[in-house]
């Protein structure tokens, strides 16, 4: 995944990025699921570059993945290239069958002694 260098470094701040058209597929059915990626983070030395962000998260259109999974293969893979100060990733996956899921990973780095970012949604 593609960074930039974090303009701020010595500063503590949030960068959220909303992906509204997320697209998997059940690995059960076959049918498509449909949901919201929230990214928040603290950057440190790096940040996600925005498309090849997008391009990542297009990847899982015909993967067939469960929320749970999907939700920690992106949090692992962000916390590798990133090694942001704190992370939180959620999902919020559209109902089907009446039940509406939500996943959400909250890693913060080890000497991070910031206060966690507010809730934003």
């Amino acid at each position: 995944m593609e960074t930039f260098e974090n303009p701020n470094p010595g500063r503590d701040y949030v960068i959220q990025h909303i992906a509204e058209e997320f697209t998997s597929v059940c690995p059960k059915t076959g049918h498509p699921d449909f949901g919201t990626v929230v990214l928040t983070y603290v950057p440190d030395k790096l940040c996600v570059e925005l498309k090849d962000y997008k391009l990542y998260l297009h990847d899982y259109r015909n993967k067939g993945i469960f929320f749970e999974a999907v939700t920690n293969k992106i949090m692992d893979d962000l916390c590798a290239e990133l090694q942001p100060r704190w992370l939180r990733i959620e999902t919020i996956w559209k109902g089907r069958g009446g039940i509406r899921s939500v996943v959400r990973i909250e890693q913060a780095a080890p000497d991070f002694n910031g206060p966690t970012p507010p809730y934003f949604c």
